[in-house]
This record gives C-alpha cells, structure tokens and sequence, in this order.
C-alpha cells in the first residue's frame, strides 16, 4: 500500500519508529519517501522520552504515527522545547489518531498538516485526509464518487458482520452520518491480490452483488460514516463494536468520551458477557490513570459524567484500572484477553469497580457485588 503525498519530495525526511515488518513503517513510511527521492531517519524502536529529540537531530519534515503514539507522546510531561525546531515539520502521516486528542497534538508539536489515512494492507483501496479535517480519513464528495465509484457504505448486523440485503437480494447503501461497512470495489485497474491462505478465507473477504447483480467488493470488516460534505470518519471496527439491551456500541466513541476524563490517559473499550443475560453484552472499559493522577480517580465523578455524556447504553458497566495497557506490536489495544478475564476478579489483581445506578457511582467489585450481577439481581 502506497499514500504518496504531494506534501512530500525529494528534499523531505521522514522519520521511522515503527516496525519495518508492517506495512504502516515499510510501505507508508520507507517506500513512499524513497518514491520521489527522500530520506529516511530510521529509530531502532518507539520511545515517547526520545521522539521529538530524535526528530530534531535528524531534521525530520514529516513523522509516523500510529494506534496510541500520539497518545503516548501527549502523556510525556510538557517540555520547554516542545514544538520547536529548526527546521519545519511539514506533515505528520497515519492512522488511529482519534478526535479528542487531534488538535492538541497538532498544537503542542507544531505539526503543519495532519493526513489521517485508513485502509489495510491486504486491501485495494484506501482514503487519506490531505486537507487537515480533524478526525476525518479522506474525503468522498458527490463529484467525486461519480467520476471513480471506488468504495461505498453498507447497512450490517454487527452481531454476525453479514451485510443485510433487500428483497432483490442487494445490499442496503447507508445514508450520511449512519455507521455503515466500508467496501472496496474490485475492478481490472484496483484488483485484490487476496491472502496467502484458502479459497474460504479469502472469499471471507469478497462481497458480491452489493449494488447490482454481478459486482465484486473487498470487505474492510471496518464500520465509517461519512457527512453531508463527503468527509469519512472512523468509527469501529466490526469485531470491537458489540450490542446491549438492542443498541450498537462502538468501543472507539465511548473510548473517546473516557479519555478526556481529567486523570484518564487511555481507555480500552469492549464487550463481556453476563452468565445468565440476554441483552448481549455489557460494555467495560480498561483504564490507564495519567501521571499527574497518582494513581487516584473519583468514582463519583466519572459516573456523572460518563451519564452525562454518553446514552445509558453505552456506558461502561465496569472499570478495570491498569497500570499499564495491553497493546500490539504496533500500538494497538489488545482486548481478546481483557474479554477472556471480563469481571472475574479471581483472573485479574487489578482493581475492579461495577456501575452502581442506586448509589450513582462506581463501587468496587468485591465478592458480595459479584454475586448480585451474576445472580441477575443488580440494575443494569
């Protein structure tokens, strides 16, 4: 996968933290500035404490993010130098930059131009944000998407990831500002080489007859929306988002309200099961505290304002509090484990805490608490 940016030429230099076995450090980083004749300032490995020192020393024009970097680098301690340098910084490139914190790392890093992209490795197609929209992916206007016809939106049950169809057996497009399931479509000019696996996983991946009888589409397995000026907006991905009580929760919005909690420095958002409930699954979020916190966070307040802001179904059910998170290779939240141990206190040491609506605040999740939410006899 190639984003070649006009921002970048033959005079530019990019720096490279990230990992050259994923296509985010090797295809996006290396191979699209070496494209028009640039350099690259490669870093043996990620270090928030050393980042900007090492931008300056190698007079890097353009940088890499990506997953929570931009978070990691905003939660170091504020520094005199801190968007200074001598020379300019013309354009920061990735993806997995969320919105609460978009304009502060833009702000705090003297960064010019912010090109949020999405798409995957496997995929044929992507979108890039080249015009610093905050929290946008690209852009698809009208014109546009008459001219090329690329990619387009539709209406999916999360629970299974299946498209829904209509009585013509054709997807359903979604309309502006409706989570829908972003499609590629698959033509002689933007084929899909597929994987290096079986017939059956790759057909996983191909919808056909999406807006008539006959066409081919990459499924991206990723929900976006987009709004009435054609800009694309991340919302979740297909396995993060769960349903309770009859609602979609889309982990990364509520992950986005927790974080800018005051003492919250990132938040993981998922789904867990309650023995004996029908509703689907309650949401529960993983929360590393910020520095300045020491450790403390009002429960109280969290609960007034998690109420406040989110509907009452998507507000987390439970707290984890963590040291720190869970996170990929390439800075990604890992979540298959912190499902596995859900609120079972006897699977983790890190404190717990369950939404008590009587008492209007988070209570710890000791035995007597436990018993009452898997008995059925707490409100949810």
């Amino acid at each position: 996968m190639y984003i070649q940016l006009s921002l970048v030429g033959p005079d530019d230099i990019v720096y490279v933290c990230l990992p050259l076995y994923h296509s985010a450090g090797l295809a996006v980083g290396v191979m699209n500035i070496l494209r028009p004749g640039g350099t690259v300032a490669l870093s043996k490995q990620f270090s928030a404490r050393k980042f900007w020192d090492e931008v300056r020393k190698f007079r890097a024009t353009e940088i890499q993010y990506i997953g929570e970097t931009a978070r990691y680098l905003l939660a170091q301690p504020p520094r005199p130098d801190d968007g200074k340098y001598d020379h300019e910084l013309r354009v920061a490139i990735g993806n997995g930059l969320r919105p609460d914190i978009w304009e502060e790392f833009k702000r705090r890093f003297n960064i010019g131009t912010i090109a949020e992209f999405f798409g995957a490795t496997e995929a044929n197609g992507f979108t890039l944000n080249s015009d610093g929209k905050v929290g946008a992916v690209g852009r698809y206007t009208p014109l546009f998407k008459s001219l090329l016809d690329l990619y387009d939106f539709i209406r999916c049950d999360p629970d299974t990831a299946e498209p829904i169809r209509d009585k013509n057996g054709l997807c359903i497009l979604v309309p502006p500002e409706e989570p829908g399931l972003m499609v590629f479509k698959i033509t002689e000019s933007a084929p899909l080489t597929g994987y290096k696996a079986s017939d059956e996983v790759n057909a996983k991946k191909v919808l056909r007859d999406v807006k008539k009888k006959g066409d081919v589409y990459f499924n991206s397995g990723d929900l976006l929306t987009y709004d009435k000026d054609g800009y694309l907006y991340f919302v979740d991905r297909l396995g993060d988002t769960f349903r309770w009580k009859g609602e979609n929760v889309a982990t990364t919005e509520v992950a986005e309200v927790l974080n800018k909690f005051p003492g919250i420095q990132e938040a993981n958002v998922y789904g867990v099961k309650i023995p004996g409930n029908m509703d689907g699954r309650a949401g529960m979020a993983a929360i590393v505290l910020h520095h300045t916190s020491k450790g403390v966070i009002d429960m109280k307040e969290l609960y007034q304002y998690v109420t406040r802001n989110l509907p009452s179904y998507a507000c987390p059910k439970f707290i984890r509090l963590m040291p720190e998170m869970h996170i990929t290779g390439t800075f990604k939240h890992k979540k298959t484990d912190l499902v596995k141990q859900g609120f079972d206190p006897n699977l983790t040491s890190d404190p717990l805490y369950f939404m008590e609506r009587e008492q209007e605040t988070y209570v710890p999740l000791d035995s007597q608490v436990l018993q009452k939410v898997v008995a059925g006899k707490a409100k949810l």
